[in-house]
């Protein structure tokens, strides 16, 4: 008897353990378009919310075709304040849903994400784009984390959220005591996601170019302790990302620094500290001119040098185009 309830207590454990490893995982979506939400499947019924592209939707609740129209009952999350949303039940077009079981889901949901981000580039384009952007962007890689879209998805997806909490913060002062002329942090949290999961690659590289942000100045108010961390800082990325998409933005951003630190220095009639960055700055402007020579930063790196070469200040009252 006691080897017979074993027997049926294994089979048992076995049954409910295979039911819960080859369950099915839940179908979740989003709508490409901005999509009102109906108590019943009927586009005259009472409507009680509206979906916004890239939002999640965690569940797919029940389908149904009225009148050949497909129509999805769905939990979503929407808009309750501009701060603030919720979750709520109700009724969209089909069409406008796009699901982890969609044929080509990823490709559709990305195509949108781009065209979002185009809009929020455009004058005069969609309000609310950009979030609109990140969010179908951030989806892409949430649902088809196997896609080859997946890692470039994520990381325009970090970005945006990275630049537009930036432009946030710019104007608003550091509530850090210790550095008060840096910028606020910028929440890395994707950033450092990025980097963990995709070592090694162009993300890799670029979101660790934009985590060098929290490290910038807000205001270097005419002192050269800024400057002189900040060259330092883009001309260590430099070296160590030299494959990065961003590696001739940041050697050319460390040799401005250094022409800034010329001007900078002289103000404080410091001649000697002045030749020395004046000479780091035309090596560092001849190193972007040979080694991207086919990009948009050579010929701004030879003007640099050039201003270098016939003492013409770069930064300060010698400039009016000098903030960093």
């Amino acid at each position: 008897m006691a080897k017979c309830l074993k027997h049926v207590e294994f089979l048992l454990v076995a049954l409910f353990s295979g039911t819960a490893l080859f369950a099915a995982e839940p179908e979740r979506g989003t709508v490409i378009r901005e999509a009102p939400l109906y108590v019943s499947p009927d586009a005259n019924s009472q409507k009680v919310g509206i979906a916004t592209r890239g939002r999640d939707i965690p569940l797919i609740k029940e389908r149904s075709v009225i009148d050949g129209k497909p129509w999805a009952l769905i939990l979503a999350t929407v808009e309750a304040t501009e701060l603030n949303s919720k979750e709520i039940t109700g009724w969209v077009e089909g069409r406008l849903l796009v699901t982890t079981a969609t044929p080509n889901g990823d490709q559709v949901i990305y195509g949108e994400a781009v065209d979002s981000e185009r809009q929020a580039e455009e004058r005069g384009g969609r309000r609310h784009a950009a979030e609109d952007a990140m969010r179908l962007y951030y989806r892409v890689y949430e649902y088809f984390p196997n896609s080859p879209l997946a890692g470039e998805a994520f990381w325009r997806a970090a970005d945006i959220r990275w630049q537009l909490e930036k432009s946030g913060v710019l104007q608003r002062p550091s509530s850090r005591e210790s550095n008060p002329e840096l910028r606020t942090q910028i929440d890395d949290e994707f950033m450092k996601e990025i980097r963990k999961k995709f070592p090694h690659t162009k993300w890799d590289d670029l979101a660790a170019y934009d985590m060098l942000d929290n490290k910038i100045c807000f205001d270097w108010k005419g002192e050269a302790s800024c400057p002189e961390k900040e060259s330092e800082i883009y001309e260590k990325y430099a070296r160590e990302h030299p494959q990065s998409p961003k590696a001739a933005e940041a050697l050319y951003n460390a040799a401005y620094r250094q022409a800034a630190l010329v001007d900078i220095y002289k103000s404080y009639r410091q001649q000697d500290k002045s030749e020395r960055a004046r000479k780091k700055g035309l090596e560092l402007s001849q190193e972007v001119a040979s080694k991207f020579p086919d990009s948009d930063w050579k010929p701004r790196a030879t003007t640099l040098a050039y201003a270098l070469q016939q003492n013409i200040p770069v930064y300060g009252n010698g400039n009016p185009n000098s903030n960093p």
